[in-house]
């Protein structure tokens, strides 16, 4: 392994002797290629993406066969900012108003109490076990977070429906936003303490950083409201990547995090227009600098570290850290969402099974880890700059754990809270039947010939409205269609179906 290595190093520093573009383009090929063959992998076992990708990325890394150069994973921390404005953006697009009004302020109690539950047992465990002070806070900020992609991804494969579903979207929307908050403060005490001193001052500041900055996102929200009507799929795309863009130098000049402010700039935006196309206009631009980001995080993922007692103080292997770590957070999201459910006097099923689906965490965690990382290592006290290489490690460790348990748990409770499948049919039924005694009796369903007849009156009336000699056509479609457009007397020869048939074409 040592000799491949070697001879690796000795290709790219060949490659290198003029110029380091060809070194930075050929790894850069690599980690797209290497990371979309791992989902090949992946996707048989029925595993998330992301698991592909670090799991890659661990290959690619100095740690295994070291296929990519150490100086170009150095040389791309800006993808980390940029990956995170692009997973922040997608997290606002949850955070809809007139879901969010359904449950009230049922989902904010819950929320409060499955988020701030894992956070508090995560700190006391690290707090046990003799960690910084302000390493355990980021920690545990970071204990708070849930991976939507993972839970929508479980519930439109599934195709469930119901309370459960509407309030599990709900608290995962603001689960992020409490994990953000709550992170912006972690580092913020954990960046004063690292100093020479420790002033309210040093809290305050970096806050009314984020606070400008968040002010500055629901202007951007605005503007791209405005910006997007009667734009074209390149435009509206080119406009919000710009935005995005200009979020993520603004926190890098202010040394704030950008990902406050990129998801209120997308829940303005989807709140003011209810334009979904926008996130999937991005969702197809994003996979790319996604992968780039999770591989990056997998190449720095030290594997020693897991089992050398070295890498922190306390005499205990890393990797006994990371999976109390899985342990204590999933125990504080169940206890804390049972906790918040009963409060609220939930239905049971959303009280037994809600914190199961709330187990993944992925996106929004290993970037966070990766922004706290780079605020430990700035420190000037050597123990806590040594810390910053273990968050990552333990989140990135965890991550995979999650990632392979959280899908699954997330199904399963979608199966037990009836939300898909027969059971939710039966419980629908069951449902319809109890209050449906002493009632009148439901209305008797239309036929299928009463349904027909009723689509043929609508197709009829939009017919009436659409003039098809003054449809508004490209001047290639008006070409395309002269070239092939039939004699009047075969339309006006032939049957009523293929008149119509022949309208509909055009």
């Amino acid at each position: 392994m040592e000799q491949f290595r070697q001879a690796i190093n000795q290709f790219y520093e060949r490659l290198s002797a003029t110029s380091n573009v060809p070194v930075v383009i050929i790894a850069i090929a690599i980690m797209l290629l290497m990371g979309f063959l791992g989902t090949r992998i992946t996707k048989r076992l029925k595993l998330p993406n992301v698991t592909a990708y670090i799991l890659v990325g661990i290959l690619l890394g100095p740690y295994c066969f070291g296929l990519v150069p150490k100086g170009v994973v150095e040389g791309m921390d800006f993808i980390s900012d940029i990956a995170l404005a692009f997973i922040a953006f997608s997290v606002g697009e949850y955070f809809r108003f007139d879901t969010l009004k359904k449950n009230g302020g049922k989902v904010i109690v819950i929320t409060l109490f499955e988020a701030l539950l894992a956070s508090a047992l995560v700190f006391v465990v690290s707090m046990l076990l003799h960690l910084p002070t302000g390493f355990s806070l980021i920690l545990a900020a970071l204990a708070s977070a849930t991976a939507p992609a993972s839970t929508m991804m479980t519930i439109r494969q599934t195709t469930a429906h119901g309370d459960f579903v509407d309030t599990l979207l709900s608290v995962v929307a603001l689960d992020d936003v409490v994990s953000l908050l709550a992170f912006s403060v972690a580092v913020s005490v954990a960046s004063a303490m690292g100093g020479s001193g420790f002033s309210a001052a040093d809290v305050l500041l970096p806050i009314a950083w984020n606070v400008l900055l968040i002010a500055i996102g629901i202007a951007f929200g605005f503007l791209l409201k405005l910006l997007m009507a009667k734009r074209s799929t390149d435009n509206r795309l080119i406009v919000s990547i710009a935005f995005l863009f200009a979020i993520c130098g603004i926190g890098a000049a202010l040394d704030v995090s950008p990902l406050l402010a990129c998801m209120v700039m997308s829940t303005v935006y989807i709140n003011l227009s209810n334009d979904d196309k926008l996130f999937k206009q991005l969702n197809y631009f994003s996979p790319p600098i996604l992968l780039l980001f999770f591989v990056k995080s997998g190449i720095g993922f030290d594997l020693g570290a897991l089992i050398s007692t070295e890498s922190i103080s306390i005499g205990i292997p890393l990797i006994v850290v990371g999976v109390l770590y899985f342990v204590v957070r999933l125990a504080g999201k169940y206890g804390g969402a049972f906790i918040g459910c009963a409060v609220t006097k939930k239905d049971k099923r959303v009280r037994n099974y809600l914190g199961m689906a709330l187990a993944p965490q992925a996106g929004v965690a290993i970037g966070l880890a990766a922004l706290g990382a780079r605020v430990l290592e700035g420190s000037p006290v050597a123990e806590i700059a040594a810390m910053g290489p273990v968050l990552e490690t333990i989140i990135l460790s965890s991550s995979i754990l999650y990632e392979l348990a959280g899908p699954a748990l997330a199904k399963l409770s979608l199966y037990l809270s009836c939300s898909y499948g027969e059971r939710a049919e039966a419980y629908e039924a069951a449902n319809a039947g109890a209050a449906g005694e002493g009632s009148l009796p439901a209305p008797k369903p239309p036929t299928r010939e009463e349904e027909m007849e009723a689509l043929k009156e609508r197709l009829q009336a939009i017919q009436k409205q659409i003039s098809v000699k003054e449809y508004a056509r490209s001047p290639e479609e008006e070409a395309f269609m002269e070239a092939i457009e039939p004699p009047e007397e075969e339309i006006s020869t032939g049957s009523e179906y293929n008149r119509r048939k022949f309208i509909n074409k055009r």
